[in-house]
């Protein structure tokens, strides 16, 4: 049973919003139709809720050699402002979750970090101090990352503060071609429209300070914004009111987007129970840097030398049919070659397309196959992703 609400969830109630279980989390699913949200986000402007994604800080003498050690990126390549993606793996190598990490402005301790960003107004490597980090975990992941650090740390004997800054924290996702204009208009300064990708900086947003970062999981031009959790609702309303009108968007349309650019889904995409994924396997090899000592890198070495036996692909039908979670992919003579972990019809290119797992036999773009839907084999195609040029 979920009991966890994000500090909007009375403003999505009051707007008519649908809602659903998401990781512990009682999230909107859609607000007016999810392809109505789709539809903003590619064409002009939209505004997810994502406060239901974790806040982990570490910071101290040995933060750097405890994110190394337990992420697959090299967190000593970032300056402060940079953020990296990254998998977080066990012994085996199998992705327990995926990641992006922030640095911080050196100095700031972890556990004070949205205090100790209020009225910061300068260059973010003027800081001095030990280097402090925050990293987003998927949602109802918080807890155990927490507990994995803090143990990884203890075990070591490494000198880092861990602190689970969640409830702290709101995070809004503004993202769509007019997400540029939305946050030069609610910023006062032009060091947020100047950030390029995966770049953060400090930014009042409604006079609430914030730590605003040009990401997102839509494949269109956005930032996200988090802000102290007191200050969630003016923030939205900064964005979702006039003159920005951001059409606020739920988890159905933040799937239908992500699909289409192939990114990956923490607990469905790849899960360390129920499917057990390298990120070779998940096409997310960039992230591994295996000249460090993070968890899991011997048997990630191995397989790299080794190779895979499956990829992470996308198909494309070419007859009428919606591809789920689940469906089995086939090589159009019943036999199995691989499964779904995704699926949906595109709004943009009103076609049905899906995420999966096939034999890196069938890996190749335009190789056909068959999704069985129903019991039937419909035909398909495979599609390196994204489906969408963006």
């Amino acid at each position: 049973m979920s009991d966890r609400r994000t500090p909007l969830h009375g403003v999505h109630a009051d707007r008519g919003a649908k809602f659903t279980d998401f990781g512990g989390w009682q999230m909107p699913v859609e607000f007016d139709s999810i392809s109505e949200e789709h539809a903003a986000v590619r064409d002009s402007l939209g505004i997810f809720d994502v406060s239901h994604m974790g806040e982990i800080e570490v910071s101290g003498p040995d933060a750097a050699t405890l994110m190394n050690r337990l992420t697959t990126n090299d967190v000593t390549a970032l300056d402060p402002g940079d953020s990296q993606y990254a998998a977080i793996t066990n012994e085996d190598g199998v992705m327990l979750d995926d990641t992006v990490v922030y640095r911080l402005p050196d100095g700031i301790e972890a556990g004070d970090s949205a205090a100790a960003l209020a009225g910061l107004d300068r260059d973010l490597d003027a800081g001095t101090g030990d280097p402090a980090y925050l990293f987003v975990p998927n949602a109802g992941h918080d807890e155990q990352m927490y507990d994995r650090w803090v143990d990884y740390r203890d075990s070591e004997g490494l000198d880092a503060a861990v602190t689970n800054a969640t409830d702290d924290w709101a995070m809004l996702a503004v993202q769509g071609p007019d997400a540029a204009d939305a946050l030069d208009d609610a910023t006062p300064t032009d060091r947020v429209v100047d950030l390029s990708k995966f770049e953060a900086t400090v930014a009042a947003v409604d006079e609430a300070d914030s730590w605003v970062a040009r990401t997102g999981y839509t494949g269109e031009d956005g930032f996200e914004v988090m802000c102290p959790a007191g200050d969630a609702e003016a923030v939205w309303r900064t964005f979702a009111d006039a003159p920005s009108d951001a059409q606020p968007c739920g988890l159905g349309a933040r799937d239908t987007l992500r699909v289409e650019m192939g990114f990956l889904l923490s607990g469905q995409d790849f899960d360390p129970e129920t499917e057990p994924r390298s990120p070779y396997e998940a096409r997310i090899g960039f992230v591994v840097k295996l000249d460090t000592e993070f968890v899991g890198r011997d048997a990630l070495e191995a397989q790299k030398e080794e190779g895979v036996d499956e990829k992470f692909v996308g198909v494309r039908l070419l007859e009428r049919g919606v591809p789920r979670n689940g469906y089995a992919v086939t090589d159009g003579d019943l036999t199995r070659i691989g499964q779904l972990t995704s699926g949906t019809m595109s709004p943009t290119l009103d076609e049905p397309i899906g995420l999966g797992y096939l034999h890196e036999q069938y890996v190749e773009p335009g190789t056909e196959v068959s999704v069985v839907v129903r019991g039937d084999e419909k035909r398909a195609e495979v599609v390196v992703p994204p489906f969408l040029d963006r």
